[in-house]
């Protein structure tokens, strides 16, 4: 059974093995960081069985004007399951007065822009709105 919380202090173990199995190792080069970061975002909704952390997403926000959907998560096995919607549910709920909801991502695969389409969101690429991105 899966239960959610919106804890913003999770264990660095836990935070290694969800973002370590989406392959994001730019993000546990330096755990101390990504934590002060989950710390400090505007809401963190995450996903257990048991004790294990299987998803995670978190937000920044001003709270009133725009909402950016930093990470989703959910680890490769638990995928499918209705987790991911599950939590991106959770910020949607939360930022239903704020009129802008972003969310970038790199993924190119037809799954996840399914995915994200699903969720009610518009690719930039179709003429909507346009994106320019700084990524160091």
């Amino acid at each position: 059974m899966i239960t959610y919380k919106t804890t913003i202090s999770i264990f660095k173990e836990d935070l290694l093995a969800l973002y370590n199995d989406a392959g994001w190792s730019s993000y546990t080069t330096d755990i101390d960081k990504l934590q002060r970061a989950i710390e400090n975002s505007y809401s963190v909704f995450s996903a257990w069985e048991n004790d294990i952390l299987v998803g995670l997403v978190r937000s920044i926000s001003d709270g009133e004007t725009i909402c950016y959907i930093q990470d989703i998560l959910v680890l490769e096995a638990y995928k499918r399951k209705g987790i991911g919607k599950a939590l991106i549910d959770k910020i949607l709920v939360q930022c239903n007065d704020i009129r802008q909801i972003v969310l970038l991502t790199d993924a190119q695969d037809f799954d996840t822009r399914k995915f994200y389409e699903s969720q009610s969101f518009k690719s930039c690429d179709d003429g909507f709105l346009v994106a320019f991105t700084k990524v160091d």
